[in-house]
């Protein structure tokens, strides 16, 4: 694939993460390319003059559906907020990581000579499984639908309070829940909040979605990990509260109230990961998790 634009996600107005993307943009300036960032970033990108002269401004949709790549310098928040934007385009993300863990990039912020794999073809893409949430009300109605890279939370929101929840695959009854929430993840999504709440660890390249309970107070509550092609709904059936929230990949909140069913299935969509290393999965797990120290 011939790599002519590209677009740089950061947030401009951190002053260490303006410097990164200015040290990105010239070493992708050595090949025959341009340059974008999103037209709302202008204003703090030209605080950086010498960032602003490598980069042109176009309309943030524009941005996610032009581009070649889209190159994102933040933490795993931000490739999540880009995976949302690139659903329909498709588009690859590079991730280059300046947060804490930056499970999902590809690079660390003193590796961007690695940039010059893009050119020369030595790159890989790997493709992300995701899924589609969806609140039904009254049955029938449909009150909200989106998509998730990680996962769909079920809980009481900012207050730690037990709420009731049922599980269907399909039709089939499945467990109930008295729990702080619910987690419904992807394998992507396996070693971000499922893992904290004590779900497996799940390798990218399976094809599934796991089920875990925050805080269960059933003693039998244990993960469950469901075939891709499940049907997974998960009904409010909680009388203490007014309203629960969905919550995915940490960044779209839905209400959803008593007698509402979300429904959770594998989307016909993928997020796409160009990969420059081949290190695989379980190294990426070691490094980043610290694992074996």
């Amino acid at each position: 694939m011939a790599i002519n634009k590209i677009g740089l996600v950061t947030n401009f107005n951190i002053k260490d993460k303006a410097e990164a993307a200015s040290k990105v943009a010239s070493q992708l300036k050595k090949y025959p390319c341009e340059i974008y960032a999103s037209e709302l970033m202008r204003e703090k990108v030209e605080r950086n003059r010498a960032l602003a002269e490598q980069l042109k401004f176009v309309p943030n949709s524009t941005l996610y559906k032009d581009m070649d790549v889209i190159v994102v310098l933040g933490g795993d928040g931000s490739i999540l907020t880009a995976a949302r934007y690139c659903l329909s385009s498709g588009i690859p993300i590079l991730g280059i990581n300046l947060g804490h863990l930056g499970y999902m990039a590809e690079m660390e912020a003193d590796e961007i000579e690695m940039l010059d794999k893009l050119f020369s073809g030595d790159y890989s893409i790997e493709e992300r499984e995701m899924i589609d949430v969806s609140v039904m009300r009254g049955g029938k109605h449909l009150a909200n639908r989106a998509s998730a890279l990680n996962d769909a939370v079920i809980s009481n929101g900012s207050i730690a309070r037990l709420v009731d929840l049922e599980l269907f695959e399909g039709d089939v009854p499945v467990a109930n829940y008295r729990a702080d929430g619910l987690i419904l993840s992807t394998p992507t999504g396996s070693t971000a909040y499922s893992m904290s709440a004590g779900g497996p660890v799940i390798d990218t390249k399976m094809k599934c979605i796991c089920v875990t309970p925050i805080c269960s107070h059933t003693l039998t509550a244990r993960p469950i990990i469901f075939s891709d092609d499940a049907v997974l709904s998960i009904k409010n059936t909680c009388e203490r509260e007014k309203s629960l929230y969905l919550t995915l990949d940490g960044k779209i909140n839905f209400e959803i109230y008593r007698g509402d069913t979300v429904t959770v299935k594998r989307s016909a969509s993928v997020t796409k990961l160009i990969k420059l290393k081949e290190q695989g999965f379980y190294n990426t797990l070691r490094s980043k998790m610290n694992m074996g120290k």
